[in-house]
């Protein structure tokens, strides 16, 4: 019997203000990891201030593509997917 795994697509909120979208099984760990300078190359020079949104999915090739997506969107199209999920900046 196969052991079912949640994969994890997350946005940070970065220092600077700007947002990073991720890929991974556990978004608290992950997480730990960009605080402390082991993340990706983009979260050690704009350090992570907080998670601003996670969704889970069954499939990992589906949490792929949404960070994918995410990412190839403008900073107002990623926004406007944030509010669409009860995201904003300040919340």
């Amino acid at each position: 019997m196969a052991i079912e795994q949640t994969y994890y697509f997350y946005v940070l909120l970065c220092a600077d203000r700007s947002l990073y979208g991720g890929f991974t099984t556990n978004v608290a760990k992950r997480f730990a990891t960009h605080l402390a300078g082991k993340g990706a190359k983009y979260t050690r020079s704009h350090r992570p201030v907080r998670v601003l949104y996670q969704e889970a999915f069954t499939t990992k090739h589906a949490a792929l593509h949404a960070e994918w997506a995410f990412k190839h969107q403008s900073r107002q199209r990623k926004l406007r997917y944030l509010a669409a999920h009860g995201v904003t900046l300040e919340s």
